[in-house]
């Protein structure tokens, strides 16, 4: 039987249409949002599934509405705090990627907390994306590793794909196997650039806030169909 996904990452998009769908604010489309991540999590980690990274709050989220801005900073924590019984009760390890010192201190807090809490759990390792982009993760690297080679601390031929890897906020992640956008839309925005380089993606309309573990279902079901060549042919993967 093939086996499923090991790591997949998962665009939360949609709560703002559902909300407005429903008739209700956009904050109210961000609560029934963190339900539907309290139901992915668990199932995720049901199914062995290594780990699961959520993007949770992009670099371009600062230039929405500052209410709103804060009010998902307090939904943050609030989460935080609220799963973290579960969290040690199904032995999940919580981690965060990003640029994260430029959050909130009253996040940066909560954050740091779970985290150590959490770090010698051994099931499933989740990770949110927090004030997080892919373009500036990248840059991060490529500074670090220009700097490292103007004051000889590696040279330039000792650079390679390990090398940009370490630098990343992602460093501790492998590969992506599956990324997984909701809501229709069927863009990256962003998204682990590096770690997608030969993801499956698979898109559906189904809006977060109604996003069930029957969707992931039907997206593993997907995935298994899949031939997941990395440059190879069929031919070469039979033989």
């Amino acid at each position: 039987m093939k086996k499923g996904p090991k790591h997949v990452a998962i665009i939360m998009d949609g709560n703002g249409r559902w909300a407005k769908l429903q008739g209700k604010n956009r904050v109210s489309g961000h609560r029934q949002g963190a339900k539907s991540v309290r139901e992915i999590v668990e199932e995720a980690a049901k199914r062995e599934v290594q780990y699961l990274t959520l993007f949770t709050f992009s670099t371009d989220n600062w230039s929405r509405p500052k209410d709103e801005v804060s009010l998902l900073m307090k939904l943050l924590v609030n989460s935080l705090r609220k799963e973290f019984n579960k969290l040690i009760q199904n032995n999940i390890r919580l981690q965060a990627v990003g640029a994260l010192n430029e959050l909130p201190s009253a996040v940066k807090e909560e954050l740091d907390y779970v985290i150590e809490k959490t770090k010698n759990n051994t099931g499933l390792v989740l990770s949110l994306a927090l004030n997080y982009g892919g373009k500036e993760e990248l840059t991060e690297a490529m500074k670090a590793i220009a700097y490292k080679v103007k004051n000889s601390i590696i040279s330039p031929e000792k650079v390679d794909q390990s090398t940009i890897n370490e630098h990343l906020y992602t460093q501790n992640l492998p590969a992506v196997d599956l990324l997984i956008r909701t809501s229709g839309e069927e863009r990256i925005s962003n998204f682990l650039l590096w770690h997608i380089a030969y993801a499956e993606l698979y898109f559906t309309k189904t809006l977060w806030p109604d996003f069930t573990k029957e969707d992931l279902e039907k997206a593993f079901v997907d995935y298994a169909k899949r031939e997941r060549r990395f440059g190879k042919t069929s031919e070469q993967l039979t033989s």
